[in-house]
């Protein structure tokens, strides 16, 4: 059956996805980045600008040209997860046929994500403090700055001076940065702009993913980042950026735009220091939001973190909401590695692709689950089936917890 969104809390504001914009390791733009998913086309590789001593794996956006996006003048000022969210967004933007400057003045807004995409301006700010002996506040409070900085200018290059919000909670990120703007939709905000960006793969940031202690060792890319598989050993980190253009239904259909999806419910939970993990409470709270049930669902977009602890977990919270091999699992960031909050609104897309296409994209490099896990993981070949609602699901290093259903 289909989720009935009219017992849904939040059923006065359907809010449709009428746009959406990619830059990912496989793929600059939605097209380009959808048809390298769905043949399986893996951009994982050694890292350009390794750690002393280390040969990690990274999903690079080798093919990213900034002045594409970016005048030469602000070149200097913008980080490049800052450059990625530039990108990403105006795509969407144009392809949700929007233009913020011919709407009312409060009318567009803007939620962003970012969680390690600042470390590329605080190395900067660091050398200097290195060099010059200067106040060391400063540098420190320059990862926060340059968080709201995205937001910035994202709204101010499309002139978005409605409702706003940057939200730092890692790999989560993206997905909380979409519920945060669903919420306000009817709020008088007619559009809003909602994505992740990360870009944390100069030395401070390897330094940061490094102490996770949760990197992989490998330095083979098939064997680097395996999420689900007997040989998992950690994870990959990738960079890009996702964003979605979300709208209420009816308005969105007054002016004939093309609705893409429905983002039917979110919710996230956060983890206390001890105790058991809180994925599956905001899996059923997105569920309980969208007015949907488990069997409502046909496809999980998994966080597969590639820990295997966390794998084993996550694998616990699909069997209980659905089942021994109760429900399809795909997980295409394999072909890109986890892009922090990039990560989640990506992988949103790709379910609301999935849904239009009737498609699911393979895993890469994983030929099967784990023994003992009952994971209908989706793997060798893209998927053809029918489907009507997605789960996606999403884990922040810090203890948070986020999942988001979309309908056709």
């Amino acid at each position: 059956m289909t989720p009935d969104l009219s017992s849904a809390p939040q059923a006065r504001v359907r809010a449709a996805v009428t746009g959406l914009g990619v830059v990912a390791p496989n793929g600059v733009g939605t097209r380009a980045w959808w048809q390298s998913t769905l043949r399986g086309v893996s951009a994982l590789r050694p890292a350009r600008d390794a750690p002393v001593n280390r040969t990690p794996v990274a999903g690079e956006v080798a093919s990213f040209v900034a002045e594409q996006y970016v005048p030469s003048r602000l070149l200097p000022q913008t980080a490049r997860f800052t450059r990625l969210a530039l990108a990403a967004a105006a795509e969407a933007l144009d392809d949700a046929d929007v233009d913020p400057a011919s709407m009312e003045e409060y009318g567009t807004g803007v939620f962003t994500a970012s969680s390690a995409g600042g470390y590329e301006f605080g190395q900067h700010e660091m050398s200097a403090l290195w060099r010059t002996g200067s106040d060391s506040v400063s540098a420190y409070q320059s990862f926060a700055w340059f968080y709201a900085a995205c937001t910035g200018q994202v709204s101010i290059r499309h002139g978005m001076r409605g409702a706003s919000g940057t939200l730092v909670t890692e790999q989560c990120g993206g997905l909380d940065a979409v519920g945060q703007a669903r919420r306000r939709l009817g709020d008088g905000t007619r559009v809003l702009l909602a994505g992740g960006s990360d870009a944390g793969l100069c030395p401070l940031g390897w330094a940061g993913h490094l102490a996770t202690g949760q990197v992989s060792p490998h330095s083979r890319p098939d064997r680097a980042y395996l999420p689900f598989h007997h040989d998992a050993s950690g994870y990959v980190p990738g960079e890009g950026a996702a964003y979605v253009v979300l709208e209420e239904r009816s308005a969105a259909e007054e002016r004939g735009a093309e609705v893409l999806g429905e983002v039917a419910g979110y919710a996230a939970a956060f983890d206390p220091p001890t105790g058991p993990g809180n994925l599956g409470r905001a899996a059923r709270l997105a569920l309980e939001d969208a007015g949907a049930t488990a069997d409502d669902i046909d496809v999980v977009f998994a966080d597969a973190s590639g820990v295997p602890a966390l794998d084993e977990a996550e694998a616990q919270v699909i069997g209980d909401l659905f089942g021994p091999y109760g429900v399809p699992v795909a997980v295409p960031k394999t072909m890109t590695g986890r892009i922090g909050a990039g990560g989640s609104t990506l992988d949103l897309v790709a379910a609301l692709l999935a849904l239009r296409d009737g498609v699911l994209p393979p895993a890469a490099h994983v030929d099967r689950p784990k023994d003992g896990w009952h994971l209908d993981l989706v793997t060798g070949a893209p998927r053809p089936v029918d489907l009507r609602a997605a789960l996606v699901l999403a884990r922040g290093h810090g203890g948070f917890n986020s999942a988001a259903v979309v309908v056709r």
